[in-house]
């Protein structure tokens, strides 16, 4: 290594360093320390309340619907790992949507689990995750793309043919009355993406089995959109995916104790903006 490379290595981890100084003294300011959170939600945990609707997507396809206040959505792994990216809007006024950097900072965690809301670009808590089986999700990366699928299975034939969850959201915004300039960056759920201690995004230990599932409950009227394309770090050298489950069901009606309610200070205010 050069002096000159050693002095540049030295300047990036000072920032570094400065940063997270930064960071921690931010975090102190305020009480950030959440609820206690519970562990996964047992596999095999029945619906509150019976099915209003269910669909099933096909591995590389997407799905659209609207939910209501107080109906929940479970996303539901049938028969092999898959991931299920999610975007969604204000059903009454689709300049708001789903913001997962805003649902990340606020919150002070790049971790989503039970206990923890997805809030839109407003600052209003647009669902809460109620139930989780698994733990990882990535809120850093996003879906695949045409571009993704290129990098990942470039030596297929057919890889021009694959179908991404960029392409399945535009689709999807066109089905719900909009366009791809109203397309926010994704969550994607059962994807155990993290980060390395350089900051670079990896896939971590992969639990995925059938069975896993999450419950988003919608706290404001929603339209969701659901692409089912396998994840741009997944390292399994094949395209395929497995079936989810999407069952729209309603939601037992939360308490003064509830959980994704009262877990942050943060969170509280997401609830107090959406009741304003």
């Amino acid at each position: 290594m050069t002096a000159e490379h050693t002095a540049a290595d030295t300047e990036k981890d000072a920032r570094i360093a400065a940063n997270r100084r930064r960071y921690e003294e931010l975090k102190a300011a305020g009480d950030h320390a959440p609820a206690s959170l519970p562990g996964p939600t047992p596999r095999g945990l029945p619906l509150p309340h019976g099915p209003l609707t269910r669909e099933i997507i096909p591995a590389g396809w997407y799905h659209t619907l609207k939910l209501k206040a107080g109906e929940a959505l479970r996303l539901a792994l049938m028969d092999a790992p898959a991931a299920v990216s999610l975007i969604c809007w204000n059903a009454h006024e689709t300049t708001e949507r789903l913001n997962y950097a805003d649902t990340l900072k606020i919150q002070w965690t790049a971790r989503l689990q039970k206990g923890r809301v997805l809030f839109s670009d407003m600052g209003r808590v647009m669902l809460s995750l109620i139930e989780d089986t698994s733990g990882a999700h990535d809120a850093l990366m996003g879906g695949s793309t045409a571009a993704s699928n290129r990098t990942r299975y470039g030596a297929r034939a057919d890889v021009e043919r694959l179908r991404n969850t960029r392409d399945n959201f535009i689709l999807a915004a066109g089905k719900l009355g909009l366009d791809r300039r109203d397309i926010p960056p994704a969550i994607t759920f059962f994807a155990p993406v993290g980060t390395d201690e350089t900051g670079g995004l990896v896939w971590g230990a992969d639990n995925r089995q059938a069975g896993d599932f999450v419950d988003l409950r919608a706290e404001m009227d929603l339209l969701v959109a659901l692409s089912n394309c396998p994840h741009p770090l997944d390292p399994r050298p094949d395209y395929g995916a497995g079936a989810v489950e999407a069952i729209r069901f309603r939601a037992t009606p939360p308490d003064l104790d509830d959980l994704c309610r009262n877990a942050t200070p943060e969170a509280a205010r997401g609830f107090e903006n959406l009741a304003r």
